[in-house]
């Protein structure tokens, strides 16, 4: 996949948003769970990676999805919402306060959500993106979201594949990922038990470090 110029500007303007929001040499251990690091990361190929992923979610949505509001599970400093460009209605759960904080000063119209209050079946369009691989209870939450999800409308997950690769790359980068509780494939098998699968792809192609997904909601 080929990066646009405008997608590219996007992507240098925020990495140097980010590197200006964040003391990353002395915050590392807080942000670590987070992509920020990734984002900002030095070695150019860990940093590609990382948005690579972000761009490839968001051509998923607009293969996919329909217009509508849409909710960004695990958001961080929500870096998918300027890579869409959209008009829609953005709504993002983070559980960390100093994140959502600086989610929200780039982003004022964004909604913050609380995962056991979502409004029922009013997203057209709902990402969890390297997130579900944080937690044990993948299963509830994972309910919590399709009940918030629109029948007809579309999840788009991505996770690590945790292959020799892939954990070879991050101890490179400098992460151990003690935070991941569960595989991208355990969360597949929790979907597949509960949508359809309608698109499965790796990225980066030559590379395959992170697996996507659509699946929708009937």
């Amino acid at each position: 996949m080929l990066i646009d110029r405008k997608s590219a500007n996007i992507i240098r303007t925020r990495r140097a948003e980010l590197r200006a929001e964040f003391d990353l040499a002395h915050s590392f251990a807080e942000l670590e769970e987070s992509c920020v690091p990734s984002y900002c990361h030095a070695n150019a190929l860990a940093a590609a990676v990382a948005w690579w992923r972000l761009l490839a979610a968001c051509d998923l949505y607009r293969r996919f999805a329909d217009p509508g509001p849409i909710l960004d599970f695990g958001a961080a400093t929500g870096e998918l919402f300027h890579l869409l460009d959209t008009s829609q209605s953005y709504h993002y759960v983070e559980e960390n306060d100093t994140l959502a904080a600086a989610l929200q000063r780039r982003v004022p119209r964004a909604q913050r959500a609380d995962l056991a209050s979502l409004p029922r079946e009013h997203f057209a369009a709902i990402f969890a993106l390297d997130s579900l691989e944080h937690n044990v209870d993948v299963g509830g939450i994972v309910d919590a979201l399709l009940s918030a999800l629109r029948p007809g409308a579309h999840m788009v997950v991505s996770g690590p594949t945790e292959n020799a690769l892939y954990r070879l790359g991050r101890r490179i980068a400098g992460f151990d990922g003690h935070y991941h509780k569960v595989t991208i494939y355990d969360i597949e098998r929790v979907l597949a038990k509960r949508l359809e699968c309608v698109h499965v792809q790796r990225v980066p192609l030559a590379l395959p470090l992170f697996r996507l997904s659509v699946w929708n909601r009937a």
